[in-house]
């Protein structure tokens, strides 16, 4: 990780931090179970025993598909 924005998550987290993206949309299993680093990583936040993404999560989600982008030209 170069700084704060720049995060090295694994697939099954980026999946999960996209998830979080739609407030209806469900986790699949794997996606919960990253959820608990997400929180740790303060890319996701648990209110009401709901999960949402925090601004530092979309903050990360974007810089993160840029970095996909340019990885895939």
């Amino acid at each position: 990780m170069n700084d704060d924005s720049d995060f090295d998550l694994r697939p099954d987290q980026w999946e999960a931090l996209k998830a979080l993206r739609s407030p209806v949309a469900g986790l699949s299993a794997s996606s919960r179970m990253a959820l608990d680093d997400l929180v740790a990583l303060g890319l996701a936040t648990m209110s009401d025993r709901a999960p949402a993404i925090t601004a530092k999560g979309r903050k990360a989600l974007i810089r993160g598909s840029f970095r996909l982008l340019d990885a895939a030209a």
